[in-house]
């Protein structure tokens, strides 16, 4: 990974460098994949290497752009609803379009979020009342569990390929 790990100091930095790793780590399952191994579909679910990502980009924009900048869907840079259309790839997307625009999603999530504390709040009808702090650590929490999902495809791919190989 590229971003420098963290293990103490200020918590905002702490937490928003594990977020960030997260994100990188989420991101290093499908790096390298071929665009066909990227959309292999090794579980029921629409779970793939790229879905994945699809689906982060979405769950950045749902809980920053939507959430916390208030912002509809139409002034998203992309799918934003809470539903199994987060994990929907289009055919003519690739997998470095995807990744692109995960960082791009992250990016924005960042911008939005320095604009408030960790201690700031919302009320979220889904959740209750949530803090930006609880924001960023259930990403955090929800990008661990994806980079998870993701390592087991990549080794189900990996394996596949060198029995091919």
């Amino acid at each position: 990974m590229s971003t420098t790990r963290l293990t103490d100091g200020d918590e905002r930095a702490v937490i928003e460098n594990m977020l960030d790793r997260n994100r990188e780590a989420l991101i290093e399952t499908a790096r390298g994949l071929s665009e066909v191994d990227a959309r292999r579909r090794l579980v029921a679910s629409l779970t793939t290497p790229i879905s994945l990502i699809k689906h982060a980009a979405a769950a950045e924009r749902i809980w920053f752009q939507r959430f916390w900048a208030g912002l509809d869907a139409t002034g998203c840079d992309g799918y934003s609803n809470r539903d199994e259309g987060t994990f929907t790839v289009a055919d003519d997307e690739s997998l470095a379009d995807v990744i692109a625009e995960f960082e791009r999603a992250s990016r924005r999530s960042r911008e939005i979020a320095a604009r408030f504390t960790l201690d700031d709040t919302k009320d979220n009808p889904r959740e209750g009342t949530v803090s930006m702090r609880w924001t960023l650590l259930a990403m955090i929490e929800e990008f661990a569990r994806h980079a998870g999902h993701g390592d087991i495809l990549r080794e189900q791919i990996d394996q596949a390929s060198a029995r091919r190989g």
